[in-house]
């Protein structure tokens, strides 16, 4: 059977995040879906902002992410692949990235959400864009999606690498006990009754982890909850934090295993604000390096597609 002409489209999508201190009200306008901004809620994330470098460092990781996996899909297709950015709440988004890769008249689109862990309110939300996108282009281009890859060995392996080499920043006689604390980005309790498949994906990936870390001390807790006057899944870092300083430890590595790439709440909510907190209780408080756009990340992505690709084909 000859090879399409017609590239396959792989549509990278995030969160995104705003690219100057101008833009983070309008960032979060978008966040709150047109809904204003309290001017002194602007105007505190704006100081976060600017005190992790005046704007987001994710949007540009993500384009990274995606001009290496370009290249690397392609070592042996020639063209075949073709990678696009597409972000929920920030430029470049999903309807202008979808636009522009019609364009391209691709012979099919694999949506692929750059957060291992599934859920209505962050992965299947990247879905409706998509939709929406479909709808108003007037799309008929076949779309499907990878789903969960909390479990992947890649992602695992290079998670429990990075924790080994953020374990050295501690003294040698205590690195054996020094507890990880793994966090994921909180979301409102109201999923559990939705029976959303987050709070058991994120626990999947921490046993994932933890097999491979022997006798390590290991925790979990969800950090940097919303504003919202509804309850939000816990128990909170800082909650465990409190714990740890209270039980007499004097370290504490985090490992935000819900995130892959660096962005304000691994800049500012853990190496300033929680390093700050622990540092009050006594605590010497250290953080993995994320992913980003490391060789193992775009190996594990590569492997996530080639899986979804071949799950497409036996079911055609």
């Amino acid at each position: 059977m000859p090879v399409s002409q017609h590239p396959i489209a792989i549509l990278l999508m995030a969160m995104g995040g705003p690219d100057s201190l101008e833009n983070v009200e309008p960032f979060l306008l978008d966040v709150r879906g047109g809904r204003p901004t309290p001017p002194e809620l602007v105007e505190e994330i704006r100081e976060r902002y600017r005190a992790t470098g005046g704007k987001s460092p994710a949007v540009g990781i993500t384009k990274d992410v995606a001009k290496q996996l370009e290249q690397h899909l392609n070592k042996s297709n020639g063209e075949r692949y073709r990678v696009y950015v597409g972000l929920r709440h920030w430029h470049p988004f999903i309807k202008e990235t979808y636009a522009e890769l019609l364009g391209d008249a691709p012979e099919h689109i694999i949506g692929l959400c750059l957060a291992p862990q599934q859920s209505s309110l962050s992965t299947e939300a990247y879905r409706k864009k998509v939709e929406e996108a479909q709808t108003t282009l007037r799309s008929t281009c076949p779309v499907s999606y990878v789903g969960s890859w909390h479990r992947h060995p890649g992602l695992i392996a290079a998670i429990v690498e990075n924790i080994q080499q953020a374990l050295l920043k501690f003294p040698a006689d205590v690195r054996e006990t020094v507890p990880v604390l793994f966090t994921a980005h909180s979301l409102p309790e109201r999923i559990v009754a939705m029976k959303d498949p987050y709070p058991d994906e994120v626990r999947g990936t921490v046993q994932a982890v933890t097999a491979l870390l022997g006798n390590q001390p290991t925790r979990f807790a969800y950090q940097s909850q919303g504003r919202s006057s509804e309850p939000w899944l816990g128990p909170t870092v800082e909650s465990v934090v409190e714990e740890l300083a209270g039980n007499g430890h004097r370290q504490v590595l985090i490992a935000p295993i819900g995130f892959l790439c660096d962005h304000v709440e691994t800049l500012y909510d853990i190496d300033i604000e929680l390093k700050g907190f622990a540092a009050g209780r006594g605590l010497q408080l250290e953080r993995i390096a994320m992913l980003n756009d490391s060789p193992a990340l775009i190996d594990t992505l590569a492997s996530v597609l080639t899986a979804h690709e071949s799950s497409l084909c036996r079911t055609s």
